[in-house]
């Protein structure tokens, strides 16, 4: 997967940057976004802990939901993409071990 090239404004980054928690970012985002955006992006966090845990395609279409089309986008982009996931998915490790007992 080719890398983005920096865009000119990075106003979106930055204002992400300046919340300051998960209430304010959920109504940033809920402002922003579609209720579909906000879904799909949700949906592909939840497939790369996934992913990173060593889940088959299958069993993760089962508990997401996702379509084996947005699974593999995903792990393309854990393979090659701009490592953004890699840089926040250890991050989110304590809290993702939570969640996960509250799903289905």
């Amino acid at each position: 997967m080719k890398k983005s090239p920096q865009t000119e404004n990075d106003l979106l980054y930055e204002s992400l940057l300046q919340l300051k928690s998960v209430e304010e970012c959920r109504r940033f985002l809920q402002d922003l976004c579609t209720v579909s955006e906000l879904k799909a992006m949700e949906q592909r966090i939840e497939v790369a802990m996934y992913l990173r845990e060593g889940m088959i395609y299958q069993d993760i279409l089962k508990k997401t939901g996702a379509s084996s089309a947005t699974i593999s986008r995903v792990n393309r982009c854990l393979q090659y993409g701009a490592e953004g996931y890699q840089a926040i998915l250890p991050r989110l490790d304590a809290f993702w071990e939570k969640e996960k007992s509250k799903l289905p």
